[in-house]
C-alpha cells in the first residue's frame, strides 16, 4: 500500500469527501460539462478516467475492495484535499472548471456545508 494512512483513515476520509452517489456520478460522467475539464492525452482527462473507477469502488463492499482500490481511494482523497484548499471562483461556482473538475473525483462542492 503505497499510502502511509491505515485503510480505516482513508475509509472514513474517503467517506466524508466522495459525496457522490455512484448513479450521480456515472450520470455526471456522460455529460459533456464533464469531458469538458482536466488534462487529457487519450482524449479522456485523468480525473474523468477516476471517476470511473471511483463508481466501480463505491459499488463495491468495503471487504472485497482490491489493493489498487485502496491506491485509488486514496489518491482521490488527496486530489479532493488538494482542490478544495486552493478554494474555487468567487462568483460562478456552479458552472467552473473547478467545480467540475472535483465532480469528476466525485465531490461536488456545493453539498458542503
Amino acid at each position: 500500500m503505497s499510502s502511509s494512512k491505515s485503510r480505516d483513515e482513508i475509509w472514513d476520509e474517503w467517506r466524508d469527501l466522495v459525496n457522490m452517489a455512484p448513479q450521480e456520478l456515472d450520470d455526471w460522467l456522460d455529460t459533456e460539462e464533464s469531458r469538458s475539464v482536466g488534462d487529457s492525452d487519450t482524449g479522456e482527462s485523468t480525473g474523468h478516467k477516476s471517476g470511473r473507477r471511483i463508481v466501480k469502488i463505491k459499488r463495491t463492499n468495503k471487504d472485497d475492495l482490491a489493493d489498487d482500490q485502496w491506491d485509488h481511494m486514496a489518491t482521490v482523497v488527496g486530489y479532493i484535499k488538494r482542490h478544495l484548499s486552493q478554494g474555487g471562483p468567487d462568483e460562478g461556482v456552479e458552472t467552473s472548471d473547478w467545480r467540475y473538475s472535483l465532480m469528476n473525483w466525485g465531490h461536488d462542492p456545493l453539498k458542503d456545508g
